[in-house]
């Protein structure tokens, strides 16, 4: 899953340790291996980094100053927690205009698809 994070708080993207437990807590949330992490605190703002799991990988990039992050969810677990896992992400940063593009990869077909979706489209996923 590609996240793009809009009109976000800028504190609490610009908070390493808020990015880092955010990150952490949303592998534990879709029942993934934390294998290791690492993250960065930039000047004069903006934080990068990545949770490693047995699954692969949660990394992030953050522009404080445009209330954007851009997260990737990278994943061959169980894919069903996603959706949650991308509503913790957006509420923990205050994120007022999201989207989603979900990738299915390593299909050895041609028939690989990328579905996109819109803050609209996943109003319904908050109340499940």
């Amino acid at each position: 899953m590609l996240v793009e994070l809009r009109d976000c708080n800028a504190d609490a993207l610009d908070d390493l340790q808020n990015v880092e437990s955010t990150l952490i807590d949303t592998a534990r949330r879709i029942g993934a291996t934390i294998i290791g992490h690492a993250f960065h605190q930039f000047s004069p703002q903006g934080v990068t980094g990545v949770v490693i799991i047995a699954e692969s990988h949660i990394c992030i990039h953050t522009w404080p100053e445009h209330g954007y992050a851009a997260v990737d969810i990278f994943t061959c677990g169980d894919t069903s927690r996603l959706e949650e896992a991308t509503q913790h992400i957006a509420d923990a940063f205050g994120s007022q205009d999201r989207s989603v593009v979900t990738l299915q990869r390593g299909q050895m077909d041609a028939s690989v698809s990328a579905v996109t979706r819109s803050e609209h489209d996943l109003a319904g996923v908050a109340g499940s």
